[in-house]
């Protein structure tokens, strides 16, 4: 007797879902994902005054690698919140998972907010942070597991790969720019001491309209067609089936392990290349050109719109020359953009270029991972989706997310920043085409699955 896994998709065809329907899904599948990477870019955004509040040392640069540690904990704990949430969704509905994870998120980030600092409390100060660092990570991997599937899953073929585009990193791009535009509303409010003073709380305090925000969007949100399809045809089956196995236990069966793997090696690349510009810009900025907060801000929203326009553009190119050539036509232009840009934006001293190279990281790294999403749904049958889209997603992202730390701890000094950056991101690029060489090409597997 077959299992929910191995269904083939015939027996029985629901009604396709309305535009008003398929809307929803879609802005609840972009806003869930911008919602959640706003959380976590609050801590990009206020890491040097993080690590001097919670990882004080004598050298600034380690202070500062404290602050992107912390982050790669979350980022490290996240596989464990899509094992839990995914597996959840892939049993019982995308739709409920993405609403206790996004909650989970606003509250866990707001609480940062109320934290006392080491000067207060000592070095508890910095275990109590990082374990609610833990406790955000899982609900940011309950959220990937959900909003990654939900929807592409409702939308037609002919938009699912603008689809993966606007989610994977237009909504990354909408999480960035909300945070940009906090960030700058914040420095206006509380400028130079008083930042360091009090207005890094002020960031965190704003993880509340998170949870908000998302209860309000997914209030009319159903479950995506092809889902409930799935659990149509495993009600047909007879009774006395067996029962199905766990889609975790399925994810790493002899059927599924091959994609798991080329999958993460992709989403490592894809992911590493992203937290090596759009997240290391605030820090580029700061340290490196010296850009005042407000004016760093507003640079920080024309990256965000530019990483918004690369992801949306690569994502519908995909839909036309398929997933594998877009990621070999991405990793080809990354090997030389790259190290271009950074050794430029590092030795020029005009703003207008220092913003340009801005503008150009986010939308070349930004474009690289568009057509990620869709490409790992298209991977995994519908029954273990979630669970595996959402585990090679966070995986991949979270091993890319240690970089900057990496590049924080051997820069010896702002200086050398751009090289360390600039050897690295070679390196994972290198990584990326090689997963873009040896993969399949799976445009059209989705309905498929």
């Amino acid at each position: 007797m077959p299992t929910a896994a191995t269904l083939k998709p015939d027996p029985i065809t629901l009604a396709k879902p309305t535009g008003r329907q398929t809307a929803t899904a879609a802005m609840a599948s972009l806003f869930g994902w911008g919602l959640d990477l706003f959380d976590l870019f609050i801590l990009l955004y206020v890491a040097p005054v993080v690590g001097t509040l919670f990882f004080p040392a004598d050298k600034p640069m380690l202070s500062l690698a404290g602050a992107y540690a912390s982050f790669a904990v979350t980022l490290l704990i996240r596989p464990l919140g899509s094992a839990l949430f995914g597996s959840y969704a892939d049993r019982f509905g995308r739709r409920r998972a993405l609403m206790v994870a996004v909650v989970g998120v606003g509250l866990s980030t707001a609480v940062f907010g109320l934290l006392p600092t080491v000067g207060q409390i000592g070095w508890v100060a910095t275990a109590i942070f990082l374990l609610f660092r833990l406790i955000q990570g899982i609900f940011v991997g309950g959220v990937v597991a959900a909003s990654h599937t939900i929807g592409t899953e409702s939308v037609p073929e002919r938009w699912r790969g603008l689809m993966s585009g606007a989610v994977g990193s237009g909504g990354s791009a909408i999480g960035g720019l909300l945070a940009s535009l906090v960030f700058y509303v914040v420095s206006l409010m509380a400028p130079g001491e008083a930042f360091a003073d009090w207005g890094w709380r002020v960031m965190f305090f704003s993880g509340l309209l998170t949870s908000v925000i998302g209860l309000i969007l997914f209030r009319n949100l159903e479950e995506s067609p092809i889902f409930k399809d799935l659990q149509a045809r495993k009600a047909a089956l007879r009774a006395g089936a067996p029962a199905d196995a766990s889609p975790i236990r399925s994810l790493f069966s002899r059927s599924n392990r091959g994609s798991f793997a080329v999958a993460t090696l992709i989403s490592f690349g894809g992911g590493a290349a992203y937290y090596l510009t759009s997240g290391y810009l605030p820090t580029l900025l700061k340290l490196v050109n010296g850009v005042p907060n407000a004016t760093a801000s507003m640079i920080l929203v024309g990256a965000n719109v530019a990483a918004a326009i690369g992801a949306c553009g690569m994502g519908e190119l995909s839909q036309h020359i398929g997933r594998k050539r877009s990621f070999l036509l991405m990793g080809v232009i990354r090997l030389f953009a790259f190290p271009a840009l950074f050794l430029t934006m590092a030795n020029t001293t005009s703003l207008v270029g220092v913003a340009a190279c801005a503008f150009l990281l986010s939308l070349i790294a930004n474009a690289s991972y568009a057509p990620l999403l869709i490409f790992l749904n298209e991977k995994f049958p519908t029954a273990v989706r979630a669970t595996g889209t959402g585990l090679t997603w966070n995986i991949g992202f979270a091993l890319g997310g240690m970089l900057p730390t990496f590049v924080s701890l051997v820069a010896d000094g702002p200086t050398q920043i751009p090289m360390v950056l600039t050897v690295v991101i070679t390196c994972v690029t290198l990584v990326y085409l090689v997963g873009a060489v040896i993969t399949p090409e799976t445009q059209g597997n989705l309905d498929r699955a």
